[in-house]
């Protein structure tokens, strides 16, 4: 099977002392494209200088809600210079952040309407984060009907996916699918996601999938797999049948290059 990993923090420390022997293994089990995430604009910068380190390596450029507080007043025209690079496929990672606020609800509210301007004008598609603020964002998002992309790191339950789907977005399957203490919700609203809006993501170093052999202290594209394995058994098909359709999506959504 050949794997797409479409969310990858590779520009995370805990990857700065074996990148490359990261990315080889990923593609030793089968993960021959990924896509680091950006989530301000110097990891955004830091993710477009590793795609022209490895091959099938792609970008996402823009700012984290987490980072809205810190951004400078030129940071759409910096994420904008970014945008004509051939291996930045999105704007993102983007979205809101109200569980822990570390930057002011309305910080993170202007910042993410600046995304979606840029999404707009760039007709890229929206790498999207959520949490504790499904209400908002979906509203944010109506208003731009035009927008594009995909629920990175979905967590949510079976109205959130539906409402998500509605709007024709993809939606972004990680390890918390693989973790029974809390992924409940999860993997019942799964059974309602049709196989041609499935993307698949580990979101490494985070959310080391619990079906992984042993004690993992740090999540790898590697383990990618185990994801697919665990979404295969909930929705009745075969793990190759998610691969493919996964890899079929990812191409379609961020236009990635058939040959690289």
């Amino acid at each position: 099977m050949m794997l797409c990993d479409i969310g990858v923090n590779l520009t995370n420390s805990r990857f700065k002392e074996d990148l490359f022997e990261v990315v080889g293994a990923a593609r030793s089990a089968g993960v021959v494209k990924q896509i680091i995430t950006g989530t301000n604009v110097y990891e955004s910068q830091a993710a477009t200088k590793l795609t022209q380190q490895f091959d099938g390596v792609y970008a996402t450029a823009g700012v984290h809600p987490h980072d809205a507080a810190n951004v400078e007043n030129d940071f759409a025209e910096q994420l904008k210079s970014l945008y004509s690079h051939p291996h930045v496929v999105a704007v993102g990672e983007c979205g809101l952040d109200f569980n822990r606020n570390f930057s002011p609800p309305e910080a993170q509210k202007s910042v993410f309407e600046a995304q979606l301007q840029l999404a707009s004008e760039f007709n890229m598609p929206l790498f999207l984060h959520e949490r504790d603020a499904f209400d908002t964002q979906i509203a944010m998002l109506k208003q731009f009907p035009r927008a594009f992309g995909v629920a990175h790191c979905f967590t949510g339950d079976t109205a959130q996916l539906k409402a998500y789907l509605d709007l024709g977005l993809y939606v972004g399957i990680t390890g918390w699918l693989c973790d029974p203490k809390r992924g409940d919700a999860l993997r019942e609203a799964v059974k309602y996601l049709p196989l041609e809006r499935l993307l698949v993501e580990t979101d490494a170093p985070y959310l080391v999938p619990k079906n992984v052999p042993g004690k993992k202290r740090r999540n790898e594209p590697k383990y990618l797999s185990y994801v697919i394995d665990v979404l295969a058994e909930l929705l009745v098909v075969s793990s190759t049948t998610i691969a493919e359709n996964s890899w079929r999506n990812s191409h379609q959504l961020f236009g990635l290059n058939t040959n690289a």
